[in-house]
């Protein structure tokens, strides 16, 4: 790993009792690394510890509210070989960070995940829904996009330069984990997991997460990617439920015009015929989205592949 650079992302808000130590933590554990701490409006202390700890940390301000706002910014404005995000608060150990630094850069992994659900996640944190939101998470995800991720929504990652410059980051909360997971999955970015222990926040530290809001704002999430991601299942399957109405509805019809032979529910017959149509044009729209989102992974690929020539480049001329 000799001349290659690694940054350790810190998004902080009102860290003030935990970002020191964080800080510390990292600069142990990955001696070349540079800290980025950017600070998001913190009405505590926060900014003024974290410029206090050397040249080795790096302090920047991001006014937009939201952690997608802050590492969006942070994948813009900084470069690396290899980008550890980590949250402020202290409840990742930074032991971890060596490990997950040399499957980026020496196994070329794109993305690796600390994986809190199957070490100490549920005996450590102390917030019953959002244990059930991390599973209820994890099992949606791993069914639509036909995957095996075992933490979806964990704040202790790696990435390679080419995820963080070509993967695009749309959330401005804390839902951006799951969408960093979703465009992993779709665009099909080489993943690793590795078990990390998690541990509560430390007393006197305050979670900025709101079980309900931020939940919904995942789900909401979720089912956007969903769409976009996966248009042609999406919209195929409101269109198959409402061809299956529209067959239900026409089916009495039909029988009564056998017997009959005329049609004695003209109403009925134009709500089937309605809801057939309406499904027919979904299915529709579900092929030509697919087509065009297949269109678009590969012009990403195409533009992945230049990205990576010209990293190359740089490190051989170099």
């Amino acid at each position: 790993m000799k001349g290659k650079k690694t940054a350790v992302l810190v998004p902080c808000y009102n860290e003030e009792k935990t970002v020191k130590k964080v800080c510390l933590d990292f600069m142990e554990a990955l001696p070349d690394a540079t800290i980025y701490v950017y600070d998001n409006n913190s009405t505590d202390k926060t900014y003024e510890i974290a410029s206090s700890l050397g040249p080795r940390v790096v302090v920047r301000k991001e006014r937009r509210q939201g952690k997608g706002n802050v590492v969006r910014s942070m994948f813009r404005q900084i470069n690396a070989d290899c980008y550890i995000m980590i949250d402020g608060d202290d409840t990742y150990p930074a032991e971890h960070a060596a490990e997950m630094e040399r499957l980026i850069l020496e196994e070329d992994y794109d993305m690796v995940i600390g994986d809190r659900l199957s070490s100490t996640y549920f005996t450590e944190n102390k917030r019953p829904f959002h244990n059930v939101g991390n599973k209820l998470v994890r099992f949606l995800i791993n069914k639509i996009f036909k995957s095996n991720v075992r933490d979806i929504m964990t704040g202790y990652r790696a990435f390679s330069y080419e995820f963080v410059k070509m993967v695009p980051i749309m959330s401005e909360g804390f839902e951006i984990e799951t969408e960093m997971t979703i465009n992993a999955l779709d665009k099909k970015f080489n993943l690793a997991e590795i078990p990390i222990m998690y541990r509560d926040r430390p007393e006197g530290s305050v979670s900025k997460l709101n079980t309900f809001s931020d939940g919904m704002k995942v789900i909401k999430t979720i089912l956007k990617m969903f769409k976009d991601y996966k248009s042609f299942m999406f919209f195929g399957l409101i269109g198959f439920l409402f061809i299956l109405v529209g067959i239900a509805a026409f089916i009495p019809i039909l029988m009564s015009f056998f017997d009959t032979g005329v049609v004695l529910k003209f109403p009925t017959l134009i709500v089937a015929a309605a809801f057939f149509s309406i499904g027919a044009v979904s299915v529709a729209i579900g092929v030509i989205l697919d087509v065009l989102s297949k269109k678009d992974k590969q012009n990403f690929i195409i533009n992945l592949n230049i990205l990576s020539s010209q990293k190359l480049f740089r490190q051989e001329d170099k």
